[in-house]
């Protein structure tokens, strides 16, 4: 196949990159900036500029990448696109529009429940329902395609993320370092009451050192101002964010990558939402759901005496881009 990688965020690059790098440059690509300053992108085919052409930004987003990613969409086969971000949505859309193949990567995620998280809960369930084919992290994941009755191809081959980490996996250790990360949509209207909480557990355990890279959401930046016992820092670069996390006690967040990567890495994690598409972790013991905020001192408390664990992460092994590129015939 002629394919086309499209990816407009930090998650969707590192997940995409390990596919495109062993693609030997068979793999074509295109950057959406989505997101321009938190991450090197390195060097893309093309790249989508997003004006503001709307009030609502996720409007702006869907309206720029229907003007101008048509042109390059209708050059290849198929479009290769993970996750579940407006770029993501919409270039999707854009392709079945024009009737090129969807390769959909980490296929198959679910809360039911469009508000959480809003809005890539609604965007996930569109996109794997056009889909051509969909490649599965979890066998849970795959479960709920099936049950759908999507009409893609459907595929398990775990969660490329993790290829970025093979490199780390015998390198860790436990020290007194806890790594924050926050930056969901549902939780902006109480990330006062998350950080409070943080902050008041950092106050009363300064044997411990919290770090928190702030997400440049302006509402984050502005609440972050008023930590007093966290140490905040600008957004890291992913190498410089795995040196963190290969090293922490434990992670208090609300990202899904950090969900898998830290798994991965043989860390215990407090996820501050009310749900979440990555619930295999629960099982094995890395993943403690945290739905509140008054709740978080309390499980920060456990976590900090009983922080080990040695259970087989539930989201792959670290190989999965060689399995895909076999299963698209690139290899």
């Amino acid at each position: 196949m002629n394919v086309l990688a499209i990816y407009g965020t930090r998650p969707e690059y590192l997940k995409i990159k390990p596919v495109i790098e062993k693609s030997k440059g068979l793999i074509k690509t295109c950057f959406i900036k989505q997101h321009t300053d938190i991450i090197d992108f390195g060097k893309s085919d093309y790249t989508i500029d997003i004006n503001k052409t709307c009030e609502n930004r996720l409007n702006s987003i869907f309206s720029e990448i229907f003007l101008k990613a048509e042109k390059y969409i209708s050059q290849f086969n198929a479009v290769f696109i993970q996750g579940d971000t407006a770029t993501v949505a919409a270039s999707a859309l854009v392709a079945y529009h024009i009737k090129k193949k969807i390769i959909y990567l980490e296929s198959g995620l679910r809360t039911y429940d469009l508000n959480n998280p809003y809005p890539e809960e609604g965007y996930r369930q569109m996109i794997s329902r056009i889909a051509d084919i969909n490649l599965c992290p979890t066998k849970l994941s795959a479960k709920n395609l099936k049950q759908e009755k999507t009409k893609g191809e459907i595929h398990i081959v775990g969660n490329t993320s993790l290829d970025n980490l093979l490199k780390y996996k015998d390198k860790t250790s436990y020290g007194n370092k806890v790594l924050v990360t926050l930056h969901r949509n549902e939780n902006l209207k109480i990330i006062n009451d998350w950080l409070k909480e943080i902050n008041e557990f950092a106050k009363n355990n300064q044997d411990l050192e919290f770090i928190f890279p702030v997400h440049p959401n302006p509402s984050i930046v502005e609440a972050s101002k008023k930590l007093t016992n966290i140490k905040t820092c600008e957004p890291l670069q992913h190498d410089k964010l795995i040196d963190i996390l290969k090293d922490v006690r434990f992670v208090i967040t609300d990202s899904g990558g950090i969900q898998e990567e830290a798994c991965f890495l043989n860390k215990k994690i407090i996820v501050c939402r009310k749900t979440t598409e990555r619930p295999e972790a629960i099982e094995t013991g890395h993943l403690y759901l945290c739905d509140s905020p008054n709740k978080l001192q309390n499980t920060s408390t456990i976590l900090k005496q009983d922080y080990r664990i040695n259970n087989k992460c539930p989201y792959g092994n670290g190989k999965s881009s060689r399995k895909i590129l076999k299963l698209l015939n690139f290899s």
